[in-house]
């Protein structure tokens, strides 16, 4: 499994923990049991290959630190967001802000271009055009105000 695949595990438990209103733990402990687990890979690809420990670890993680800091994360999102209210943003690119903007602020570990890549990537996968655009100028915003940095996406070319 990939980094990528892990990645996107932790967006759909995300989203499910948001919906459900449940902890990342319960929700987890239910997600990976083994026959529920291998019972969704007969029908999404995604979950054919079960994560290793470091998978495992990472997606953990990620989920737990998401859900531990919501608050302030969602604050970000919302101050980048201009004119957009978290209850207006659609749940799946609420979901793949939350876990980008977590691996910037709380995981030293990954590179904050890759977040940014990856949140993008994978919000194609769920979104339209305009939703995708709508995420990459909120993390992009939020690595101008926040670090003084630029986001991959809006680095200019090199020649």
């Amino acid at each position: 499994m990939t980094r990528t695949a892990a990645r996107e595990i932790a967006i759909q438990l995300c989203f499910a923990a948001a919906s459900a209103d449940l902890e990342p733990g319960e929700l987890a402990e239910r997600f990976f049991d083994r026959a529920y687990y291998e019972s969704l890979g007969e029908e999404q690809e995604l979950f054919r290959e079960y994560p290793d420990a470091d998978q495992m670890a990472y997606i953990l993680r990620l989920t737990s630190l998401a859900s531990e800091h919501r608050a302030e994360i969602d604050a970000l999102i919302e101050r980048y967001a201009k004119g957009w209210r978290i209850e207006r943003i659609s749940r799946t690119a609420l979901a793949v802000l939350r876990c980008a903007v977590c691996e910037i602020f709380y995981m030293e570990d990954i590179p904050n271009a890759a977040a940014i890549n990856e949140a993008v990537e994978l919000c194609k996968g769920y979104d339209g055009p305009d939703t995708v655009s709508f995420v990459n100028g909120v993390l992009g915003g939020i690595m101008r105000g926040e670090l003084g940095e630029t986001s991959p996406a809006e680095a200019p070319a090199q020649e």
